[in-house]
Formats: C-alpha cells, structure tokens, sequence
C-alpha cells in the first residue's frame, strides 16, 4: 500500500513545523531527504536514500544524508530500526505501528494492531529496566515471496 499524498503532506508539514519551533534551517537538501522518507513505505536504509535523493540533488552528499537522517531522528520526525541483518533502516510514519518483515526480500510492511499494542509486559522484563516503548516484529514470505516458492 502506497502512501497517500495526504499523508505525505501530513508528515512534510509536521517536519516544518518542527523545524520552525526547533531552530533547526529547512534547506533544501535536508527537505529532499525528509520528503524521501515520507513518501517512501518500504524503510529504506541511509545508502538507498541517498541514491534516491541524488537523483534530484546530484549535488547532495553521503555525508550529508547521513548527518541529516541523524538530525531528524534527534528531533522525532523519523525512526531508526535495526530490522533486517543489522543495517538501520528509517521510517517516517511516527505513529505506534509494528513491522511484518519478509524473511526473502527484506521488504518491510507497517500494520497496526490494537491488541499487541496491549500486550502486558513481563514482570521478569520489567525487573531488567524500564520499558518505554514497544513494537512488535513479525517475519515470515510476504505474499509476493510465497507466491515464488510455489
């Protein structure tokens, strides 16, 4: 499922929104790499932005996508998950969301689940430290993968 150009409105405006009450300058390159990940559903990591945003910023460096993914993720406007064999990989949806990962291809899908979203924590976990946020994993073929095993 695609984003919706609604959505990606909704997360741009809260990114210069965020910005203005930040003190933090909305250059063109650092909104190049925040409309990447707005629009993108597949929670690219930092070498795929940055071949996607080159594209309309020949200009633009890897050095610069990175400290830019590292400035939004300080200020809240993206996540950063270690999903698949270690590698970061960015996220702009904000909202509380888990992750269906196929074990094939590595694609990443968001879904929303009110009752995971309420599992009880353990009492031995929460003995360890306290829990601040939680989000549930899920890996398996994704239909398209399934559908290539057959």
């Amino acid at each position: 499922m695609a984003v919706s150009k609604a959505e990606i409105e909704r997360r741009m405006k809260r990114f210069a929104e965020t910005c203005r009450t930040g003190g933090l300058k909305t250059t063109h390159q650092r909104m190049e790499v925040f409309r990447e990940l707005a629009g993108a559903e597949t929670h690219p990591d930092a070498e795929t932005i940055y071949r996607h945003v080159r594209r309309r910023v020949p200009a633009i460096s890897r050095d610069t996508v990175y400290r830019t993914l590292a400035t939004l993720e300080e200020q809240g406007l993206v996540h950063k998950a270690e999903i698949v064999s270690g590698r970061g990989r960015y996220d702009a949806n904000m909202e509380h969301h888990h992750h269906f990962i196929c074990t094939a291809c590595g694609r990443v899908h968001d879904f929303y689940s009110p009752t995971l979203d309420d599992l009880p924590i353990p009492k031995s976990v929460s003995a360890l430290g306290r829990v601040e946020s939680t989000q549930v994993q899920l890996r398996g073929l994704c239909t398209n993968c399934a559908k290539d095993k057959r």
